[in-house]
This record gives C-alpha cells, sequence and structure tokens, in this order.
C-alpha cells in the first residue's frame, strides 16, 4: 500500500497499522438491508484521508454503494496481533490518474483490458473515524494474562485507541 498520510496525527497513526494488511474486508448494505462483506486489496491512503481501492463496475458492491454509501473496512494482521476498523463514505470515480499511479501488472487478472478496461473503476473510502486493537507479542499477552488470572490488578492485554479521520 501506498501511505501518503500526513506525517502526524491520527492518519498517521492508521497508515502504521494498516501498511502491511494487504486486504481490507469492505462491508456495504445490501437491497435487503442486511450486510455483506468481500475482501479488497488497498492501494493508497492518500494525504486527505482517502482508502484507494480498484473495483469492477458491474460489481454487487457498486450497486450498493449507489443506494448506500456508508461502509466499514475490517483490517486483521492475526500474527501481530493488530485488527483495525475503519468507518467511512465511498465514492467512485475512473479518474486516470490514480488508476495510472496505482496500476501494476498483477491488476490485469481482474481487468484483462489493462488500464483502460471499461470495467476498471477507481473505489475511493473517505476515512470517518478508526478503531484499533493491538495485543502486541503474544508471549508478553499470554505472562500479563496470567498474572491477572493470579492478582486482584487486571492484566495488560494491549491497546486499544480511536483515531478520527
Amino acid at each position: 500500500m501506498k501511505n501518503d498520510a500526513p506525517n502526524q496525527g491520527d492518519l498517521r497513526k492508521l497508515g502504521e497499522l494498516i501498511d502491511d494488511i494487504e486486504v481490507a474486508m469492505l462491508t456495504t448494505r445490501a437491497a435487503d438491508n442486511s450486510l455483506v462483506s468481500r475482501p479488497l486489496e488497498t492501494l493508497k491512503l492518500d494525504a486527505n484521508g482517502e482508502l484507494i481501492f480498484f473495483t469492477a463496475a458491474n460489481s454487487h458492491k457498486v450497486a450498493e454503494l449507489t443506494d448506500d454509501h456508508e461502509v466499514n473496512l475490517a483490517y486483521a494482521h492475526p500474527g501481530e496481533h493488530r485488527y483495525v476498523s475503519v468507518r467511512g463514505r465511498a465514492r467512485m470515480d475512473r479518474d486516470a490518474d490514480t488508476i495510472n499511479e496505482l496500476w501494476s501488472p498483477a491488476q490485469k487478472v481482474f481487468f484483462p483490458d489493462g488500464k483502460d478496461d471499461p470495467n476498471l473503476m477507481v473505489l475511493r473510502v473517505q476515512v470517518r473515524d478508526a478503531s484499533y486493537w493491538e495485543a502486541g507479542n503474544f508471549v508478553e499477552r499470554a505472562l500479563d494474562l496470567a498474572r491477572g488470572m493470579i492478582s486482584d490488578a487486571p492484566g495488560d492485554i494491549g491497546e486499544h485507541g480511536h483515531l478520527e479521520g
């Protein structure tokens, strides 16, 4: 993921938390009001606080986002016990500059006609806010949990925080 978040503040922290997590689960609301999630590769967090993805114009998510622009993105790095939930508002465009900047040969799997594929769209999610959980090193957390079980003091089970978009 390309991280162009500002050098300080909540967006920078968000960029650091998700930088090495390649795929997010995007949740939208279906026509029957149920929630639907699917994986998307995060391509960029820009300086304006937008997470950027490529998507197919003919996908169900595009139809769902036409009716309701509110989304959630879930990121998980189980190996580092790090989890992030991002709330935001989605919009779509076909900005050629963005496509040229973020295009890679691997995208041809999804868009066989390359950058000019008529099905290729840019999906942008303006970050409203995010919550994160970092439990850190498994051994340290296990020791903290054990200490908490044998003492009256609560154990340290990691860090939880809230970030503004």
